[in-house]
């Protein structure tokens, strides 16, 4: 795929590696719409986007929520040939047991990962579908097969939001829809878990400071050059299915 003059939503684009992920892009000549629910670090990284060259249009808020994945996409369809969405945002809200977390969290979590990928595909798939053809990535984890405690909420958002992935690749396969997991990436969710407090806190602070201490982490620019080169590359073969950074390398 030829990335030049293509048109991409990211959400979580603020920081990590929605952040590196908007900045490969850029550099490729990609136009951008960058989704973040916090004005400052959203608006320093569209400013860094416009540097490299790109069209960028930042738009505030949660994704998960209607109005602000209907104007991703208007964004997205205003700059020409909407080519897909990279769905990056995501909430963890490590270290208690499935019982001691607050509702809110609960609610949160949802609404980052699952709710708000299906806002995009509902908003984005019936205009990439007047085109016949487009991109959905959708950010999966190891966590949506394993049982680690303290990240419960996270990890039956991140299951749910990869049956979407799939669901979507089997309802519109024009569309090439597939989860993309990044590995073990230094983001502020790993330093999220390794301070994390509840009733899961012991756990996490042995898995994922040993990452840290094993210097297994790999930077967001690695997970996120990955992904551009499958993009680059045939994302089609890995439609209804999974990729990993290592399919990138």
């Amino acid at each position: 795929m030829k990335l030049r003059q293509t048109t991409w939503i990211i959400t979580g684009a603020s920081r990590g590696i929605g952040r590196a992920l908007a900045l490969a892009l850029a550099r490729r000549g990609a136009r951008l719409v960058l989704s973040a629910r916090h004005a400052a670090p959203l608006a320093e990284v569209t400013a860094e986007v416009r540097e490299l060259g790109s069209e960028a249009v930042p738009v505030e808020g949660s994704a998960g929520r209607a109005e602000v994945a209907g104007r991703l996409v208007r964004a997205a369809v205003g700059l020409g040939n909407f080519t897909g969405f990279l769905h990056n945002a995501g909430v963890l809200h490590a270290g208690p047991l499935l019982w001691e977390l607050p509702e809110p969290h609960w609610d949160e979590v949802m609404e980052a990962n699952l709710r708000a990928a299906y806002q995009l595909v509902r908003f984005a798939v019936p205009e990439l579908l007047k085109q016949g053809r487009g991109v959905a990535v959708f950010f999966g984890s190891g966590a949506a097969e394993s049982n680690l405690p303290g990240i419960g909420a996270y990890a039956v958002a991140k299951a749910a939001e990869e049956h979407l992935a799939r669901q979507l690749a089997a309802e519109a396969p024009e569309i090439v829809s597939f989860v993309y997991r990044p590995g073990v990436v230094e983001t502020r969710m790993q330093a999220e878990a390794r301070t994390a407090e509840g009733g899961g806190a012991e756990v996490l602070h042995r898995v994922f400071r040993g990452y840290k201490e094993q210097g297994v982490l790999l930077r967001p620019e690695e997970a996120a050059e990955a992904l551009v080169r499958i993009l680059e590359a045939d994302p089609r073969r890995f439609s209804g299915g999974t990729a990993t950074w290592r399919d990138g390398e």
